[in-house]
């Protein structure tokens, strides 16, 4: 905690990070809270895939050129 911070925490009760809907807003406004965060999480796992996925075909691809070449036949 910084000097700055310090009697902030007696003075503001902790809440939630995303505030209640007012009554009567729009049925759709008022989203869960981890709805929000769905979006960034479902793309570090798509990006994390497709890097394996290139990751794994290149190395087949590594492998059938070895092969091919005829480096991977034992003498």
């Amino acid at each position: 905690m910084t000097s700055h911070d310090e009697g902030r925490a007696d003075e503001e009760p902790p809440g939630p990070d995303v505030p209640e809907p007012e009554p009567g807003a729009e049925p759709g406004a008022g989203a869960a809270p981890g709805v929000a965060r769905r979006g960034p999480a479902w793309l570090i796992v798509g990006v994390v895939v497709a890097t394996l996925l290139i990751c794994c075909c290149s190395a087949v691809v590594g492998l059938a050129v070895s092969w091919s070449a005829g480096l991977l036949d034992s003498r």
